[in-house]
């Protein structure tokens, strides 16, 4: 197994005397976080915040893969932090195209390790960046095939005591920051927020016919979070 590049910030903690006390309970939960994680995931310690259990992840992939229109074959990641949801995507089979964008790089590293312990190393462009001026700037035109995932920053673990979750002063990006220019690449959005989103804030950009898909995703029988379908998704009854 590889060994992870610890003087860039990337460990691979193997006992729980090793992890620093604030992400203490995010690595008793590894592996429910990553199934494969004792195969050599890496991560920096500020990855542990944002990345998406592994089961949310591929319900989450699941859902996208259904509900999108079948010319929608690529996936852009805006927010691929250490890849938990790209290789969710990868691994669905679904996708053509997957990019993965993410400005630290050295969460980006940990992401491609991970991609390569799932058997993914191929599958996915990876792109080191701000999500909003790669996308600008590489994507244009491309809404009639392409779906943005964003699991963008919440502002900290500080959001689980709101019980409203203000998305317009959320941070470093809020609601209108992150649709408003994703929207001029492509209609088809899906976020990923806080479980206690004002779901009033996300009305606005309902599409022509008022229903706006929102689906909680659960881990034993407690909400984590919950995603919005922005744009022309179909499911099931």
């Amino acid at each position: 197994m590889a060994e992870p590049p610890q003087e860039e910030g990337i460990f691979h903690y193997e006992r729980a005397d090793q992890v620093p006390f604030e992400i203490e309970k995010y690595w008793h939960q590894r592996h429910m976080i990553f199934s494969k994680y004792d195969e050599g995931i890496w991560m920096t310690d500020d990855a542990w915040f944002g990345v998406t259990p592994e089961p949310v992840a591929n319900q989450i992939a699941t859902h996208v893969a259904a509900g999108a229109a079948k010319e929608k074959t690529v996936l852009i990641d805006a927010f691929a932090g250490a890849g938990g949801n790209t290789i969710a995507f990868a691994l669905s089979g679904r996708w053509e195209r997957i990019f993965a964008i993410e400005k630290d790089p050295h969460v980006l590293k940990c992401a491609k390790r991970n991609a390569e312990v799932y058997g993914l190393a191929n599958k996915i462009w990876w792109i080191e960046g701000d999500c909003f001026d790669v996308i600008k700037r590489r994507f244009p035109g491309m809404e009639d095939k392409a779906v943005i995932f964003a699991s963008p920053p919440w502002g900290g673990p500080g959001y689980t005591s709101d019980e409203v979750f203000n998305l317009s002063t959320m941070q470093p990006y809020n609601l209108a920051a992150i649709y408003l220019p994703f929207a001029k690449v492509t209609k088809e959005i899906v976020l990923y927020l806080p479980r206690t989103s004002d779901l009033n804030q996300l009305v606005k950009y309902a599409p022509e016919d008022g229903k706006l898909e929102v689906a909680h995703y659960c881990l034993k029988g407690a909400s984590k979070a919950l995603c919005v379908y922005l744009g022309n998704f179909t499911f099931g009854s």
